[in-house]
């Protein structure tokens, strides 16, 4: 380099400085720090800053990207582009969540989080430092790594070909490999290597027949959507649980119910149950011929009509498409209808517990159109006058009452 550092130390402005910006560009792309880079230069750190922040040296001037950034292709791409992590520098600095970075580069949280712990620059007393363009260096140096590993080792090929075979899960081949040939890198492959040779078939990797051995079972990969792209589950907008009032949580008052279904043979019959989460009392939904969303509606309205004041507060559901017309639920009884989250039973713990206590009246696999509304009644009675641990050994009846008296 020509200038190890600048004799003229004089202002010189930024088009008189273009050489330096070049400069300390190329040095901080391969990983020194800005307080080297602006040595070997010859300016201030203070400087160099500015420029690897994407900012102008002067207060009244809108922030220009730097002077080595490439303009990205257009169109999604897979990899985190330079400029997108010149972004997550900025946020990170102004203290922003991962959560809200990622929004607005239209990425993935978890993408975003990965990226900013395999690229960041560790330092001294446990503390680091994003820094975009070492990141994007780190990155690109671990592009060009060999491809299509498994097809070029045939050792390799057979021994996850074997385990394929033998029902184990891509997983569980990486960690095999790693422990039956420790000193072998070659040996030695991710899960995701493993995944990619099976999916990707037009290049002769593993057999086609071997995908069946996942416990998935296909042969074709599913991309996961984000939880930002799923479509709306009903036409009015869900309440989520973490929108339920604290009362309801830490169970203190009585009122707060959860609800859900249980489903007969094939399908074609069900049972509505509700369970109040203060005293683990029990009510039935007699469902003979329909458990869709108007049939809920009106289970569900005339049941809860039946109780005082007090026990009316609020519902705790899953997403099922049974309750499609929540909407109309909460005009008709004035309660207020909160949704868990997908996949997420613990969020209605009470509820699931009784459902598996109830499979001991209504076995799966049977009808349960069968069952009168006396029958239904009959058994909630019976759950209600049961001893609960939970409750220091008091029923649900006793509890409700020595509640509602109280």
């Amino acid at each position: 380099m020509d200038f190890e550092i600048r004799a003229d130390r004089s202002p010189q402005g930024r088009k008189k400085l273009s050489r330096e910006r070049e400069a300390y560009s190329r040095l901080v792309q391969q990983g020194y720090s800005n307080t080297e880079a602006c040595r070997i230069v010859g300016i201030d750190a203070r400087t160099g800053r500015k420029w690897r922040n994407g900012r102008s040296g002067e207060r009244n001037r809108k922030p220009v990207p730097p002077i080595n950034l490439v303009v990205p292709a257009s169109g999604p791409s897979r990899y985190l582009r330079e400029d997108e992590r010149i972004h997550i520098a900025d946020r990170l600095r102004e203290e922003a969540t991962v959560r809200a970075i990622a929004a607005e580069l239209n990425r993935s949280p978890s993408t975003v989080s990965r990226e900013i712990r395999r690229n960041r620059t560790e330092g001294t007393r446990g503390q680091w430092h994003y820094r975009p363009h070492a990141a994007q260096a780190r990155a690109d140096a671990r592009r060009p790594r060999p491809k299509r590993k498994i097809h070029q080792n045939a050792e390799l090929r057979d021994a996850v070909q074997a385990m394929l075979d033998e029902k184990w899960s891509p997983e569980q081949i990486c960690h095999a490999l790693r422990q039956k040939f420790p000193d072998r890198p070659e040996m030695h492959v991710v899960h995701e290597t493993v995944y990619q040779a099976l999916y990707v078939q037009g290049r002769g990797q593993l057999r086609r027949e071997l995908a069946g051995a996942l416990r998935s079972g296909r042969a074709r990969r599913r991309p996961q959507r984000q939880a930002n792209c799923r479509q709306p589950r009903f036409i009015t907008p869900m309440v989520m649980i973490s929108e339920r009032p604290a009362e309801a949580a830490d169970r203190a008052d009585p009122g707060h119910w959860e609800g859900d279904l249980i489903i007969g043979k094939n399908g074609k019959s069900a049972i509505g149950t509700l369970v109040e989460r203060a005293t683990r009392y029990v009510m039935l939904l007699h469902l003979p011929g329909d458990h869709g969303a108007e049939a809920v509606l009106g289970a569900l309205t005339t049941t809860v009509q039946t109780l005082p004041a007090q026990l009316m507060r609020s519902l705790t559901w899953d997403q099922g498409s049974e309750m499609a017309q929540h909407g109309e639920f909460t005009l008709a009884t004035d309660i207020p209808v909160y949704f868990c989250d997908p996949a997420s039973p613990w969020q209605r713990g009470s509820n699931e517990n009784t459902n598996g206590l109830l499979r001991q009246y209504f076995p799966k696999g049977t009808d349960l159109s069968v069952h009168d509304p006396g029958h239904l009644a009959a058994v909630a009675d019976q759950l209600n006058r049961r001893p609960r641990k939970t409750l220091g050994w008091e029923t649900p009846a006793e509890r409700l009452h020595k509640l509602l008296t109280a």
